[in-house]
């Protein structure tokens, strides 16, 4: 009996062994880097791209309607062509430079997910419209441009919108009205409703924008 409760007092005092904490296991780390990179691509995928320019689209209007007074009134000649291609070049300029800008203010960029959709959207009906400027000059038709930069533009605006706020797309539906009045009506109406589009809808929508969707 007391062999027994020696033995037992010297195996309580005797020190034990602690095993060994498990190691993290490392397969548990890299699925929730997975999980947090899913997470956040599908928010990226949800949001819609809100730095398309309201302050800089009123600037774009005001381009326009400046080419609008200092062009001839007649779309066939070479003066007119020129006053509104170079307005164009300088309203793209002011456009692209001020959305970089309102999207750096939210702290995000172009190059981002909705951002991409939005410029892969939006400017391939842009190069359709320079490739077909150049094919209509040389077959004299220089009175459908007006029709032709209207609808193609508004095309851009319609499927680069619908990766963005509900209003970008109605404007560019009033576009698209636009050119289909120009292309169907008299050639005499081909600058007003230039002016009317690329000047008149570019400022109303703009100061729609900048008021609702921050600038």
């Amino acid at each position: 009996m007391n062999s027994a409760l020696d033995g037992m007092l010297s195996a309580m005092a005797s020190p034990q062994r602690v095993p060994a904490a498990r190691s993290e296991d490392p397969s548990l780390h890299i699925r929730a880097m997975d999980n947090l990179s899913f997470i956040r691509r599908t928010m990226e995928r949800a949001t819609a791209f809100t730095a398309v320019p309201g302050w800089g689209g009123v600037g774009m209007g005001v381009l326009a309607l400046a080419a609008s007074a200092l062009a001839p009134r007649s779309s066939a000649g070479r003066e007119w062509l020129a006053t509104w291609v170079t307005t164009a070049v300088a309203a793209l300029t002011l456009g692209g430079w001020t959305m970089t800008a309102k999207a750096r203010r939210a702290g995000t960029t172009v190059f981002s997910y909705s951002g991409r959709r939005f410029v892969l959207s939006y400017v391939p009906p842009l190069l359709v419209g320079a490739l077909l400027t150049a094919v209509l000059v040389r077959a004299g038709l220089d009175r459908a441009l007006p029709g032709t930069w209207l609808l193609l533009y508004g095309t851009g605006v319609v499927t680069g919108g619908a990766f963005s706020v509900r209003v970008v797309p109605l404007m560019g539906l009033c576009f698209m009205a636009l050119g289909a009045l120009a292309i169907l009506g008299p050639a005499g109406w081909g600058t007003p409703l230039m002016a009317a589009g690329f000047g008149g809808l570019h400022i109303a929508f703009g100061l729609i924008i900048a008021r609702r969707y921050g600038g």
